[in-house]
């Protein structure tokens, strides 16, 4: 049994992981897996194995992607049909890309991941010409061609190196397949769901997740994401669009250091 201290630093952790899904649309596992890797031994608690880290950030990712998915559906910046086209292809494109990773050299990918995580920092921060503060998702329209391929794009990349690739999709959304920011933010939610869901049925079925764990993360991690929910409607564009630059930012570095320190 965990002690209760250490119940309670997860459930902190959870709640800024779980506050960035819902506010930047982002799944919060590259900001989860680092803090419990680093945060509980820093505190004098033992170690939680990359394995356990996983599991946990699976859990929260589906959970953070659920609320705030329903959250921003009720504000109308859920596009159904796009996070149809994109979630079914991320789906199938993450089970392609894990299992053909065993083929690839570990540093390789990471490298390649973290040039393609700096590439969407650049995105993320040029200007569109036209990103209303209130779009209106039912009279949205984009190219199928360009969401499928972006989806399959981070699918497979994401499942090669274990990240739902959120902070990835959502730059390719906004200049590439060209969705307004707040519609992809919303939508995003929903499609990583799919990732997530094919990762933890995975992990589950396997025992890779210590179920003791989760409950300060589920406790937490809810009422988190719909603040973070709630917060976005009311936060300009143009700061979530620096919000989500910073975000990418750190998560390229991280990727890049365990490239060249594994």
């Amino acid at each position: 049994m965990p002690e209760l201290d250490l119940l309670i630093v997860l459930g902190t952790i959870g709640s800024l992981s779980g506050f960035l899904s819902g506010l930047l649309g982002i799944g919060g596992g590259i900001v989860l897996t680092p803090l419990l890797l680093y945060v509980p031994p820093l505190l004098g608690y033992p170690i939680l194995s990359i394995k356990i880290v996983a599991g946990l950030t699976i859990v929260q990712g589906i959970l953070g992607c659920l609320v705030g998915a329903i959250s921003h559906r009720k504000f109308h910046f859920l596009s159904v049909k796009l996070a149809i086209y994109m979630g079914a292809t991320i789906f199938l494109a993450a089970f392609v890309g894990a299992a053909g990773s065993k083929y690839i050299p570990g540093r390789v990918l990471l490298i390649v991941f973290a040039f393609l995580a700096l590439t969407a920092a650049v995105l993320i921060l040029i200007p569109k010409k036209e990103d209303p503060e209130n779009p209106d998702v039912n009279r949205l329209t984009f190219s199928r061609l360009r969401a499928v391929g972006s989806a399959l794009g981070v699918g497979i990349f994401g499942g090669m190196v274990g990240q739902g690739g959120s902070f990835i999709l959502i730059p390719l959304m906004t200049s590439f397949v060209q969705i307004p920011t707040r519609i992809a933010i919303g939508s995003n939610l929903a499609i990583i769901l799919f990732s997530s869901l094919a990762g933890f049925l995975g992990k589950a079925f396997t025992g890779q997740i210590k179920w003791i764990l989760t409950i300060p993360l589920v406790l937490t991690v809810i009422p988190a994401a719909r603040l973070g929910s709630l917060i976005s409607r009311k936060v300009p564009v143009k700061v979530l669009r620096k919000i989500l630059a910073i975000i990418i930012v750190f998560a390229a570095i991280r990727i890049g250091i365990s490239a060249f320190s594994g």
